[in-house]
């Protein structure tokens, strides 16, 4: 299997071993393609301005980091159109698809960026123009594969005309309109054709070459050949534009395995239902299935003898039967209990978080949400929403409590944490003492939570405002206790100074830990934040220029859980699609 990625940058280890992948597919694939214009790739990410283009690099890799293919994508903001520089994968690949998949991803990035089209050159299949019998073939083929996403040369130009009498193989323009209906007008094609002659090769061409070039272009609409190779062409989702811009949701299944059919326990498997039936509703989310993760994203974040610990428990216990801990050993830390249902405490917070037989299921299953969100947030998605349960902001390195076992939203930022830096905005009712004991000492997660103050809301021993970091966390731990009773305009005050907190930060991605116990008539909860008010906050976070993953934590009131979850997407996608 292989992913998609999309590279942020060029300074972390994980893309820096991905980018020198690329430029080895770059030598092996085009031996005639100069080592200076291999080289500034990184560059090319990290400097816009300087080449006039914005350049979004996605690769194919494995499990094991391999690539296996890339596309360079460049994108001109100025005039809105998309150029795509390479689109290659090894030699000699046995395994299928990846170029499908990258031209496809292609496709849904430059949709996604409301661009008018992707350019791209192709070298001829007129024997006439290419006369090495080995490269026409290849040039066949390679016309032969776009031509299933119904995209052929423009026709009647001269840009093919050859910038030396005697070069072979001069290229021809392709236009991917990315709608079928789309047609190029004359007056576009000009300025874009312009553009990437002047950006890309006026140190090759000279202006009188460019103007005799642009000139060329009378046709209005662009033509377009007529298919050679194919007759039907692939159906794809990305010609929905719509489709592309929706929410990416994940559901933890799972969750219902973990039921305490208890009186007066909240955090119960309804809440998901309650949510799920006011999403339905709305068309921007497009749901997707949870992957199955290897345990060692949770043994990054988790104590192993917890880890151990939990699961040993969990599978000795009847089905009917809950654990609720109740013997606290700060005394003497260092020396578990060796009776299981005793040591509950030794790894606990509180009195009212149970453990039963299903407990070690239902939170990994939740961590595999919050990685399947993490991971498509690296595929490129903008905005992911992994519904889960048992929630996971209250749990420790080496401690578990407030119904969360496995910190999810923690583990998924950690993942993300290896392509870029990350921001987790907890705005849940309660302090996220979980992230903050985590990453308390990291410099490349920024943790920030609002919640109501330590002094009356639990967990009550965290969440004060000196909590700032210490070593290389120093400064990126940032708390805002709130009083018991606050307005709808002082909570989005706070929610304005956090977030210029994570502007300053300039994060690849953020985390939010929705928590949906902020609202009026919660168990849980004083604050009186109502449907508008969830609306107004996330288009307030989703003006934020970067991808957002979404992970679900409390929120205990039924009878309107759902609507302020929808409320509360509606203004996030609204914030991201302004257009829609």
């Amino acid at each position: 299997m292989f992913r998609i990625r999309k590279i942020f940058d060029g300074i972390l280890p994980a893309n820096k071993t991905a980018i020198g992948k690329v430029q080895e597919i770059l030598r092996s694939r085009f031996p005639n393609l100069k080592e200076k214009d291999i080289q500034k790739i990184p560059e090319q990410i990290k400097n816009p301005l300087k080449y006039k283009f914005r350049s979004i690099l996605f690769v194919a890799d494995t499990k094991k980091t391999d690539v296996e293919g890339f596309a360079l994508l460049l994108y001109a903001s100025d005039l809105n159109f998309c150029y795509l520089e390479f689109v290659a994968t090894i030699k000699n690949i046995s395994r299928s698809g990846i170029g499908n998949a990258l031209y496809q991803r292609v496709r849904e990035e430059a949709q996604n960026l409301g661009a008018i089209g992707i350019f791209y050159e192709c070298l001829p299949d007129d024997k006439k123009l290419c006369k090495d019998p080995k490269i026409l073939a290849e040039n066949r083929l390679r016309l032969k594969f776009y031509e299933r996403y119904g995209v052929t040369p423009i026709i009647n130009t001269k840009y093919e005309t050859p910038v030396k009498d005697g070069d072979d193989n001069p290229p021809y323009l392709l236009f991917d309109g990315l709608i079928k209906s789309k047609t190029l007008s004359s007056i576009d094609a000009k300025n874009m054709v312009r553009a990437i002659l002047v950006r890309k090769y006026s140190h090759l061409v000279s202006k009188e070459y460019i103007d005799m070039v642009v000139d060329s272009f009378v046709d209005d609409p662009v033509l377009f050949r007529e298919k050679k190779y194919i007759k039907k062409e692939i159906p794809t989702l990305q010609e929905d534009i719509h489709q592309s811009k929706k929410i990416t949701l994940i559901v933890n299944e799972s969750h219902i395995l973990h039921h305490i059919p208890e009186r007066g326990y909240v955090e119960s498997p309804v809440r998901i239902k309650s949510i799920q039936k006011e999403l339905e509703k709305t068309d921007i989310f497009v749901k997707s299935p949870a992957k199955v993760f290897s345990e060692k994203h949770i043994q990054k974040i988790h104590d192993k003898n917890y880890i151990e610990y939990f699961k040993k428990i969990c599978s000795t216990l009847d089905s009917k039967k809950s654990v609720y801990p109740y013997v606290f050993p700060i005394r003497n830390a260092t020396k578990p209990p060796k009776e299981l249902e005793v040591r509950a405490g030794y790894y606990c917070i509180d009195t009212f978080t149970p453990l039963n037989k299903n407990a070690y299921l239902a939170a990994k299953g939740a961590v595999d949400c919050a990685l399947s969100g993490a991971q498509k947030i690296l595929e490129g998605k903008k905005l992911v929403y992994s519904l889960v349960r048992p929630p996971g902001h209250h749990a420790e390195r080496k401690s578990f409590g407030g119904f969360c076992y496995f910190n999810s939203n923690a583990i998924a930022a950690d993942y993300l944490s290896e392509f870029g830096k990350v921001a987790i905005l907890d705005i849940d009712y309660h302090h996220g003492n979980g992230q903050q004991d985590i990453f308390y000492q990291r410099s490349d997660v920024l943790t920030i939570s609002i919640h109501g103050h330590p002094k009356f809301a639990y967990p009550y021993f965290s969440g004060f405002k000196d909590e700032i970091g210490v070593g290389e966390g120093i400064n990126l731990n940032h708390n805002f206790p709130l009083d018991e009773k606050i307005d709808s305009e002082k909570y989005r005050q706070t929610l304005e100074l956090a977030l210029s907190k994570i502007k300053q930060f300039k994060p690849k991605f953020l985390v939010v830990a929705l928590g949906l116990d902020t609202a009026k008539g919660d168990p849980t909860g004083t604050w009186d934040l109502n449907f508008e008010d969830f609306k107004k906050n996330g288009f307030l976070i989703g003006s934020l220029d970067i991808p957002i993953l979404v992970v679900q934590e409390g929120g205990y009131n039924n009878q309107v859980l759902g609507k302020n979850a929808k409320n509360f997407f509606l203004g996030l996608h609204k914030a991201k699609y302004p257009k829609d």
